[in-house]
């Protein structure tokens, strides 16, 4: 892993940010409309609780650089914004950093510069245990993210082709760290199976990182001189439909995979998610106009979260999980296939969903 492939990352991730941005299932997801349901903007408190911390509001600058000069500049924007706002935030893989550690300054400037905030370490499955523990020191991180990548490391030149030991390794990580975990995908989705399986190995947290954000298929094949892996692209599940069929009993979600608006913030913890991850849209802000553009931006963001909750009469985001929703369009037909009953999110609002939540599918209760 070189300096230069993340350079090559971060201004691929950076083109696919600036273009057009779609699929991500997002638009098929509608509220309805109940005139008289509002509440004060005043009233309402986007405070939200995560293992290992209490966040502002429930919004994350998601995993994504580091490694060189150039994306040490970034992380460096990166941190002050979420110093500035509060929200917290997370490195791009420190694996890197572990082999050479004069890079490592290029990750350590997000908590230099963020001495008191919420800050995820992030490291590949395959890692060690030891590894792992050494991330977590690298930036006194309050939490880790492991992150899983089959398809991108299928179609990375330099990519691994062993994926069989990738449970037991997650496993050995989860028991070794003394800070919560965060299994995350990297925008391929995150299955019902795969959920239950993270849940029966103590993960605190999943971010289900759905397609539709940046496509590290299209990354990658992009520094394959044939470009042959092109087929691949669009592998894999929306975050919407991952939250649509999450398990009763999985982790606290995240979501992230094509976050646009506020809008698409509010859907994502209406559907169950505790909080919502942003990357590509937040590191075009960065490169654009550095930290000040993405604290104004983010400023901007929670002011519209919370009126929309009021509009939508959720005093909290764990409210909105009781806010009728109707769900067309590809994501409909993804949920028939896979068993999920969509009519009880309709009427949430009215408490007809059935007191015996079936395993998956079914409108997630706000955990404690």
């Amino acid at each position: 892993m070189t300096s230069e492939r993340k350079d090559d990352h971060l201004r691929l991730a950076a083109a696919q940010a600036a273009g057009p941005r779609s699929g991500a299932g997002f638009d098929d997801v509608r509220f309805v409309h109940h005139a008289l349901a509002g509440i004060d903007v005043s009233s309402v408190d986007l405070t939200t609780r995560m293992p290992g911390g209490v966040w502002p509001m429930p919004l994350l600058i998601n995993a994504m650089t580091g490694g060189s000069d150039t994306t040490g500049r970034v992380n460096r924007e990166l941190a002050i914004a979420a110093r500035e706002t509060g929200l917290a935030i997370a490195s791009g893989s420190v694996s890197i950093a572990l082999a050479d550690p004069s890079v490592a300054r290029t990750f350590r400037v997000l908590r230099d510069e963020n001495p008191d905030g919420y800050v995820f370490a992030n490291l590949g499955v395959e890692r060690s245990p030891d590894d792992a523990r050494r991330a977590v020191d690298l930036l006194q991180a309050d939490a880790l993210q492991v992150h899983v990548n089959a398809v991108q490391e299928i179609v990375m030149p330099e990519g691994s082709r062993s994926f069989a030991g990738w449970q037991r390794s997650l496993a050995a990580i989860v028991a070794a760290v003394d800070v919560p975990v965060m299994v995350k995908e990297v925008g391929f989705g995150l299955s019902a199976e795969t959920l239950t399986f993270l849940s029966g190995l103590g993960v605190a947290v999943a971010d289900v990182s759905g397609r539709g954000g940046t496509d590290f298929v299209q990354v990658e094949n992009a520094r394959r001189p044939a470009g042959d892996y092109d087929y691949l692209v669009g592998w894999g599940q929306t975050a919407v439909a991952c939250l649509l069929e999450a398990p009763a009993t999985a982790p606290l979600l995240v979501a992230s995979g094509g976050v646009r608006s506020p809008l698409d913030v509010v859907r994502a913890l209406a559907l169950g998610a505790r909080a919502v991850g942003v990357s590509g849209g937040f590191l075009r802000t960065a490169l654009d106009g550095g930290a000040d553009a993405l604290i104004s931006q983010i400023r901007d963001w929670r002011e519209h979260v919370a009126a929309l909750c009021a509009l939508l009469g959720a005093a909290t985001p764990g409210d909105l999980q009781h806010t009728d929703i109707l769900i067309g369009g590809e994501t409909a037909d993804y949920c028939r296939a896979r068993g999920v009953d969509l009519a009880p999110w309709a009427v949430r609002r009215r408490g007809r969903h059935p007191e015996h939540r079936a395993e998956t599918g079914s409108p997630r209760k706000e955990p404690a």
